[in-house]
C-alpha cells in the first residue's frame, strides 16, 4: 500500500536510507547537469530539489539535502561548478552557499505544502520552495555583490529557468501520481 501523502511508500528504514542517498545522488546529478538557457545556462539542482521535496516530503527531502551537503563538504565533487570553485569548506567561503540553504529550507517548505495535494497546490509549493531557496541565497550574496546589483545577479538571470524549472516539475510530480495509480 502506498503511502497516502508521497509518491513512495517511506515507511520501511530500509527504503528511506535508499530513498535518502538516491535524492542526495539526484541533487548532485542536477547540480552538474548545465542546460544552455538564456541569459545564463542553467543547472537541473533546484529541479532536483522541489521534485524530491514535493515527491518525497520534507523530513526524507531534508535529510536527503544533508547527505548532499555532507558529501560536499566532505570535500567530494557534488556542488555546480566543482571542483573548479573549490572544494569541500573552501566551496562553502563563495557566494552560493545561501543558496544551497535555501535549498535545505525548500526542501521544508515545499515538502509540506505539497504533501497530498493536487496539481495547482503542488504548484505552488514550487513557487514557494524557489521562494525560500533565493530569499537566504540573496542575503548570504549581499556580502559579495553590491545591493544595488543584487537582483540583477542573484535573481533575474534565473527567474525564467526558475519558471521552466517549476512547470517541469509540477508536470514530472503529477505523472509520477499517474504512475502510481
Amino acid at each position: 500500500m502506498q503511502h497516502a501523502k508521497t509518491l513512495i511508500d517511506t515507511r520501511n528504514p530500509a527504503m528511506q536510507i535508499g530513498l535518502t542517498l538516491a535524492a542526495a545522488a539526484l541533487i548532485a546529478l542536477g547540480a552538474k547537469v548545465q542546460v544552455p538557457f538564456w541569459p545564463v545556462p542553467m543547472t537541473l539542482q533546484t529541479l532536483a530539489v522541489l521534485v524530491i521535496a514535493a515527491g518525497l516530503g520534507p523530513r526524507l527531502g531534508l535529510a536527503a539535502m544533508g547527505a548532499y551537503m555532507a558529501a560536499g563538504i566532505a570535500g567530494l565533487p557534488v556542488f555546480a561548478g566543482s571542483p573548479e570553485r573549490g572544494l569541500g569548506l573552501a566551496y562553502l567561503a563563495g557566494p552560493t552557499t545561501g543558496f544551497l540553504i535555501g535549498m535545505a529550507l525548500a526542501m521544508v517548505v515545499t515538502g509540506a505544502l505539497a504533501r497530498g495535494r493536487g496539481m495547482g497546490m503542488q504548484a505552488l509549493a514550487l513557487i514557494a520552495g524557489t521562494i525560500a531557496i533565493y530569499v537566504p541565497g540573496l542575503i548570504w550574496l549581499s556580502g559579495f555583490v553590491p545591493s544595488d546589483r543584487l537582483l540583477a545577479v542573484g535573481v533575474a538571470p534565473f527567474i525564467l529557468g526558475d519558471m521552466v524549472k517549476i512547470v517541469l516539475g509540477t508536470m514530472v510530480l503529477q505523472a509520477g501520481l499517474r504512475l502510481r495509480g
